[in-house]
């Protein structure tokens, strides 16, 4: 163990960094140099080099990615380790693969995990630099080619030994695929991740393997995939184990491979549960605070209560309208909650789809009045089977944000069509538009894009549309561009019945 190495850390929290420097100090590390902004720490590798720099990824004037970039360009050698909370994960795996951050490692951290990813990462930089250092020495030494070739050859094989090693004793499973998706190689942990008690190769990794979602595992060479929602049954335990995925297709020796990484995530999902139910109790228990407020500000402004003046009405108003926001809040929270919980139900009935987007239409009429928008709809009649409700949530949330994001005086066209049975809905403005980074994000939970033009200000209305439709067996998209704006598509299989005439 190189107790001389010197480390470096970095995180907006002192006691982030307090802690880790005691804790390095105890395992006998004595050249830890902490710091809390990231432009002193910047300054300080201008003129010192280090082993292994650890970056917290949350940070007010420069994340963690661009920082760990501008130190890979003064100390390209050094081992550089990314401290980030569990929801930035797929944040950090993507700085792995493109950066090339060596580890990441997740908030609150365990002591034992980050001593051996700074012992790891010590090894490699020394590694790395000892490999440069032989490099040079082989371009003055061409005199003794056979002699620095024979002494090369067997430090890269204690190199690959030390490779070899690592890889053996990885938590992750780590299996190595052929162009037909079947496993040439693979290590230790990955035969106890994918409960098979047979030799895996040749076997089709992905037939091992549960996918809830029916996720493209499909990638070029170059390209990187990142997959959740896969499962592996334990059959000897009766159980199902969540697992993700990180797949890197690459070529070796003029055939192409695909390198997996598999983790077993069942206490990540534990912990997730635990919090959905957490906010589901807490945003169920709102409702009934709010509903009271609703009430009674209600009460007052009916004159229940007594005579109100001009001042006092407007104030109430404003409150009323502020809580049934609240309240609107809430339970689109709860809503996100059950069909992430698999606890929402749909009720299918048939019915009119002319009449619920004529009755969406005249709801947000007086939104669309305020800056005299045109909605064209031509109606074809359709009788679809479907949650009339649940379908009623999607057009409203996409036509309402439509008529949000439309230039004064435009228009907004909506279309019906039957498809071989396959219902397909689509809602065009000629507004704000969307950005490629809004587009990349528009439908995940709590995205609200990077242009701040045109998403919804809770983060979910999308989110909860994209759930439904999914419910539905169906599919939802959206294409634009900034200033021509924006089409939002959805199509639902197998769910028109018939079509009636239209007088």
């Amino acid at each position: 163990m190189d107790i001389f190495a010197k480390i470096l850390v970095l995180d907006d929290e002192v006691l982030v960094t307090k802690t880790l420097k005691t804790l390095l100090k105890l395992e006998g590390y004595s050249n830890v140099f902490t710091f809390n902004a990231p432009n002193d720490a910047i300054n300080w590798l201008k003129e010192n080099n280090c082993s292994v720099i650890i970056s917290d990824f949350i940070m007010p004037d420069m994340n963690g990615i661009e920082f760990l970039i501008k130190a890979k360009e003064l100390h390209p050698d050094t081992t550089q380790i990314l401290l980030t909370g569990y929801a930035d994960k797929e944040n950090a795996i993507k700085a792995i693969n493109e950066v090339g951050i060596f580890k990441y490692i997740e908030k609150p951290w365990n002591n034992d995990d980050i001593i051996l990813n700074i012992k790891n990462g010590i090894e490699r930089t020394n590694l790395k630099v000892q490999l440069k250092n032989k490099i040079e020495e082989l371009e003055i030494l061409n005199r003794n080619l056979e002699n620095i070739v024979e002494k090369r050859t067997n430090e890269l094989k204690t190199t690959n030994n030390k490779l070899e090693t690592i890889i053996t004793n990885l938590s992750e499973g780590l299996v190595v695929l052929d162009s037909n998706n079947n496993i040439e190689q693979f290590n230790p942990a990955s035969i106890q991740l994918l409960r098979i008690k047979e030799d895996l190769k040749s076997k089709n990794f992905f037939e091992l393997l549960i996918n809830e979602q029916n996720q493209k595992t499909t990638l070029n060479v170059g390209e990187t995939l990142y997959l959740r929602n896969f499962n592996i049954v334990d059959y000897d335990k009766n159980l199902t184990v969540p697992i993700e995925l990180s797949l890197s297709k690459t070529k070796l020796n003029d055939e192409i491979k695909t390198i997996v990484l598999i983790r077993d995530v069942t206490k990540e999902k534990e912990n997730e549960r635990l919090k959905d139910d957490f906010i589901a109790t807490l945003t169920h228990d709102l409702r009934t605070p709010v509903l009271a407020s609703i009430n009674a500000l209600e009460f007052a402004l009916n004159g229940t209560l007594g005579e109100l003046t001009g001042e006092l009405r407007n104030l109430f108003t404003t409150m009323k309208r502020s809580m049934e926001d609240m309240l609107g809040l809430v339970n689109v929270l709860l809503e996100v909650y059950r069909y992430e919980s698999n606890k929402m139900h749909l009720v299918k009935t048939d019915f009119d789809l002319d009449e619920l987007i004529l009755n969406c239409i005249q709801e947000l009429k007086p939104l669309s009045d305020k800056t005299n928008l045109n909605i064209e709809f031509e109606q074809k009649g359709l009788i679809i089977k479907a949650d009339r409700s649940e379908i009623k949530r999607v057009l409203f949330n996409i036509l309402g944000n439509a008529i949000k994001h439309s230039f004064e005086n435009g228009k907004i066209i909506i279309k019906t069509e039957d498809i071989e049975g396959n219902l397909k809905v689509t809602v065009q403005d000629f507004g704000e538009g969307l950005s490629k980074e809004d587009l990349d994000g528009l439908f995940k939970k709590f995205q609200r894009g990077n242009s701040k033009k045109r998403l919804p200000s809770t983060g979910l209305g999308l989110y909860l549309s994209r759930q439904i439709i999914e419910a539905h067996n169906g599919e939802i998209k959206a294409e634009g561009e900034i200033n021509k704006g924006a089409t939002f598509t959805f199509t639902i299989n197998k769910a028109v019945k018939n079509a009636k005439v239209v007088s």
